[in-house]
């Protein structure tokens, strides 16, 4: 695709949206350019058509591809249309009439408070610095709900333990600062004094790897995994499920949904709101169980 380069600095500079982001889209692109070729359609944006992009979607569903996995590729070109049209490069949109197939709404996958409970209260973590450190990864992530990415991105500056306090950065480099109740703050601080012993000089990086470099993604993806696999059955055992874990729960003891939404830095309540129908769940099933005509 011609435009494609443009495009992509589009959604890093302008749009701000992270790296991984960038290589979705990316990714979207290049697999329906692929497809365009095989169909011998490639060439200028200009050519592509209504039908083409109704032949794609039929040949993705074809391949097996859920409804929710098109709906995010066809969302990436609605958004190169978008640009192309905002830069006069095109004229109509090729996607304006475009039907997707239905989605399911997933409930987000949680934790129960039991679960999370048996982990921070009885299970053991390894030993010395490696140990104190994974408890602190769980801990911040269900404590505050924040992504994983915004873990790791976490300098030492950003966690001001005096005013107990954290400073995240999320998406389009959105700031948010997150309180710390008392126990989880000593908690940090321990943390961060065993970082600098182990090391001998203090870190850029709240959270670092065994170099003292800072934290990659995949080693936070496997801890949590390892830590939730000794107190949880559920299939997903991600970061992202202790996000939902933390929503969830707090909406059920009484938090309101806009100091959730501020919390996890949603840009909007609309996000937010799928967590409720999880609190309605189990207000149905204790409905049901509980009177004695349901």
């Amino acid at each position: 695709m011609d435009h494609k380069e443009s495009f992509l600095q589009f959604l890093k500079v302008e749009k701000r949206y992270s790296p991984h982001t960038v290589r979705s889209y990316l990714n979207d692109l290049d697999q329906f350019n692929s497809y365009l070729g095989l169909q011998n359609r490639s060439g200028a944006e200009t050519d592509i058509s209504y039908h083409d992009v109704r032949s794609w979607i039929v040949t993705l569903m074809e391949e097996g591809y859920s409804p929710s996995s098109i709906h995010r590729k066809i969302s990436s070109l609605r958004v190169f249309y978008r640009f192309l049209r905002k830069e006069g490069i095109v004229t109509g949109d090729p996607l304006e009439k475009v039907v997707l197939p239905k989605t399911k709404k997933r409930l987000p996958v949680f934790v129960a408070e039991k679960s999370l409970d048996r982990l921070l209260d009885d299970c053991q973590f390894d030993e010395g610095f490696r140990g104190i450190r994974d408890r602190a990864i769980i801990e911040m992530l269900y404590f505050t709900g924040m992504r994983r990415a915004e873990l790791t991105g976490l300098k030492d500056s950003d966690v001001d333990l005096a005013s107990a306090s954290v400073k995240v950065t999320g998406k389009r480099n959105k700031q948010r600062i997150i309180p710390l109740f008392g126990y989880f703050a000593v908690k940090l601080q321990e943390y961060a004094r065993a970082r600098d012993a182990e090391f001998n000089m203090p870190a850029e990086w709240f959270f670092v790897n065994d170099l003292g470099n800072k934290l990659y993604d995949k080693y936070v993806y496997n801890t949590v995994r390892k830590y939730l696999a000794m107190v949880t059955t559920i299939e997903k055992k991600s970061p992202h499920v202790l996000r939902h874990t933390f929503a969830t729960h707090m909406l059920n003891h009484g938090a309101d949904l806009n100091s959730i939404k501020e919390f996890l830095g949603h840009a909007n309540l609309s996000a937010t709101q799928i967590y409720t129908h999880n609190s309605f769940e189990k207000l149905s099933r204790i409905y049901k169980q509980a009177h004695p005509r349901a």
